[in-house]
C-alpha cells in the first residue's frame, strides 16, 4: 500500500508509474528499500483490498494519530476544525468499476474527503461514483471525524458548503455541543 501511496504523491497516474520508480536510487533510498514491487504485482495487490480493508487501514493510520495528538503541546486542538467537501477525480481509465459520469459531464469518482483543517490531515477519504452529490452518505463519515477528535479538542467546528448543511442533523450536533460553519443557499424565504 505505501508504494501505491508514493506513487500518487509523486503524480503517479497509473500503476505503471511504479515501473520508474524501481530504477530510481534517490526514491529508493529515501524509502529505505532496496527493491519495491513491480506494477504487475501491485496491480494484483489491489482488487484484494476490498472497503473493509480499507477502513482497517484508515483507522489504524486514525490510532496512531491520536498517540501522536496525545503528545502535542496543551491546547492544540482548543478547537478543532473538521472541513467537509466532495471533489471531482476524473479517471483516463475505461470500464472501472464504481466510476460514472459527473453533472460536468466527466467520468471519473466523487470522493468525500473529511479533514482535520488546523493540521491539514486527511481522517476519512471515502471513494464514491462520479455521479453522487457532494453530501451523500457523510453523515455516518462526519460522526466518526466527531468521535476521533473529541477527546482531544476543546470544541468542534464542523465547517462546508451549502451541500452539508444537513438541517436534520444540525440540532443534534449543536445538542452535543457541535459548532457549524456552512454556507446557505440564499432564498427568498
Amino acid at each position: 500500500m505505501l508504494n501505491l501511496a508514493y506513487n500518487a504523491l509523486l503524480d503517479g497516474q497509473r500503476l505503471e508509474d511504479i515501473e520508474l520508480r524501481r530504477n530510481d536510487e534517490a526514491f529508493l533510498d529515501g524509502l529505505g528499500a532496496q527493491r519495491i514491487a513491480d506494477p504487475t504485482t501491485s496491480g494484483d495487490f489491489t482488487p484484494r483490498f476490498d472497503q473493509g480493508s480499507i477502513l482497517d487501514l484508515m483507522e489504524a493510520i486514525n490510532t496512531t494519530r491520536q498517540r501522536m495528538w496525545k503528545k502535542q503541546p496543551r491546547g492544540f486542538l482548543s478547537q478543532a476544525f473538521i472541513d467537509i467537501d466532495g471533489t471531482m477525480a476524473p479517471t483516463l481509465g475505461q470500464c472501472k468499476g464504481g466510476m460514472a459520469l459527473s453533472y460536468k459531464g466527466i467520468w471519473g469518482y466523487a470522493p468525500l474527503i473529511i479533514s482535520l483543517a488546523n493540521t491539514r490531515e486527511v481522517l476519512y477519504l471515502v471513494n464514491r461514483p462520479g455521479n453522487v452529490v457532494s453530501h451523500e452518505g457523510c453523515v455516518p463519515w462526519i460522526e466518526r471525524a466527531i468521535e476521533l477528535v473529541r477527546l482531544h479538542a476543546g470544541e468542534i467546528t464542523l465547517r462546508g458548503d451549502s451541500d452539508f448543511t444537513l438541517t436534520a442533523e444540525l440540532d443534534r450536533w449543536d445538542s452535543q455541543g457541535i459548532q457549524f460553519l456552512f454556507g446557505m443557499d440564499a432564498h427568498q424565504k
